[in-house]
């Protein structure tokens, strides 16, 4: 087992991560931002180390200094938590070179789950159902009209570098195409320095469905159960809960062992995430693979009793997975809501500033209430990064019960100073539509929001 291991990242997730490495006596060296200087999770880190301004391009994002801090602190290996260099092969590649694991994939699987397109060509030549669409990136718009044609409107545009929406449209009509794909193309340049786009058939009143996987460097691959993430905005997702509402064991047992025979096959490494949508009509179709521990690995790891940033670490080690298939059990259901500093009232504004009152539920990592957080009163939000808040978990025997559990604690919950999304996520948790199960992707657009 690692010594002492660097975590690459920032707020929350970092807070989870440091807590993983001293839960296996490993210790934590933290880096941060000059923005970041204050914050309160940085003293629970066994050391922290400073590396750069506050815009994240010369600092979580600058791998020299992040790599020099690794080799001048002695470090084994680097978590890189969720985003930033979670998902990049370059850096996982920087990090063998000077014989530093990286905690999470070999650098090849992130280049080839990393790009969407590829992705859904592998996993269909292994067997997995993927969605109509593009078989490889559109090479102009003249191909996208035509393919549109074929598969039938409506059509997503989705970059295949991509990410949280970003470089995504929704086509409804061929005369939306042009306007679409050069905004989509445009956007995906800016964000990901990539304009590539494929193209997937869009289903109406579709679910998202996602797969929790553990592979080790044996050759095993486990799933670890499904999460619903179909409350989304902009394709960003905001509540999620697990198991999916109305998915049954035989449904469950059977796309879980596809999806492990098809990891296996590629000789997949670490924690990852199948994503799915579940159409109307009850298909499964593959959209893609995130490689990185997931914001809401919460709910699996409630309703499970797994703790997975652990044992993405173990793996990293070398360690062999102790756990088999028929030993993972889903007690209970578990919802997730995220609080995010943005403003509902005004298009989701994000929302920096310093937080006057910040009042939460009595929450352990164990549950039935958890909530994941690096904010405390009088914590200045920068303007920097994600707006996200925290993360507000409940478990509960059933779902019927998380919910109920869910509705207190956010009303036990007042954060103070800047606008969030509490009262939207109160509105969610208590909406007959939700209660019921019956929502889709389409739940926010087709609810009127009212503070």
């Amino acid at each position: 087992m690692f010594k002492k291991i660097l975590v690459a990242n920032r707020g929350e997730i970092a807070r989870r991560v440091i807590r993983a490495c001293h839960e296996l006596k490993i210790a934590a060296v933290a880096v941060f931002s000059e923005a970041d200087e204050k914050a309160a999770y940085l003293k629970e880190a066994d050391q922290a180390v400073c590396i750069g301004p506050g815009p994240s391009s010369l600092s979580y994002l600058n791998q020299d200094a992040i790599l020099h801090v690794a080799q001048t602190e002695e470090c084994e290996a680097i978590h890189p938590g969720y985003g930033f260099l979670a998902e990049n092969a370059i850096f996982a590649t920087r990090c063998e070179q000077q014989k530093l694991t990286f905690i999470g994939p070999r650098p090849a699987h992130i280049r080839l789950m990393g790009d969407k397109s590829t992705a859904r060509e592998t996993m269909r030549k292994v067997g997995l159902p993927v969605m109509p669409g593009s078989s490889q990136v559109l090479q102009s718009l003249e191909e996208a009209v035509s393919l549109a044609e074929v598969i039938g409107y409506p059509v997503l545009l989705k970059a295949t570098a991509g990410g949280g929406g970003k470089g995504m449209r929704l086509v409804a009509a061929k005369t939306e195409m042009k306007d679409n794909f050069l905004q989509a193309s445009a956007e995906a340049q800016k964000a990901f320095s990539n304009p590539d786009l494929y193209m997937e058939k869009y289903f109406v009143n579709a679910r998202h469905i996602e797969f929790q996987i553990l592979a080790d460097a044996f050759g095993k691959v486990i799933h670890l159960g499904e999460r619903e993430c179909s409350i989304q905005r902009n394709h960003q997702k905001l509540l999620e809960e697990a198991p999916a509402f109305g998915f049954s064991e035989e449904k469950r047992a059977k796309m879980g062992q596809k999806i492990c025979e098809a990891l296996s096959e590629i000789g997949y490494l670490g924690a990852g995430t199948m994503e799915f949508l579940l159409s109307k009509s009850g298909e499964l179709y593959f959209m893609e693979m995130n490689t990185r521990i997931q914001v809401e690995h919460p709910v699996t790891e409630l309703v499970t009793g797994i703790d997975l940033v652990a044992w993405q670490i173990k793996i990293a080690a070398g360690e062999r997975l102790s756990l088999s298939q028929d030993q993972i059990k889903l007690s209970g259901h578990a919802i997730e809501c995220r609080i995010n500093a943005e403003d509902p009232d005004y298009n989701f504004k994000p929302s920096p500033g310093c937080v006057t009152r910040f009042d939460v539920p009595e929450n352990s990592p164990q549950g039935p209430v958890r909530f994941d957080t690096h904010v405390s009163k009088d914590y200045n939000i920068p303007p920097y990064y994600d707006s996200m808040i925290g993360k507000l978990i409940v478990h509960g025997h059933d779902r019927d019960a998380a919910i109920k559990q869910m509705q207190k604690a956010l009303l036990a919950t007042c954060i103070e100073g800047v606008p969030t999304t509490l009262d939207l996520q109160r509105m969610i948790v208590a909406h007959p539509v939700f209660v019921a199960g019956g929502y889709d992707c389409g739940f926010l657009q087709e609810i009127k929001w009212q503070k």
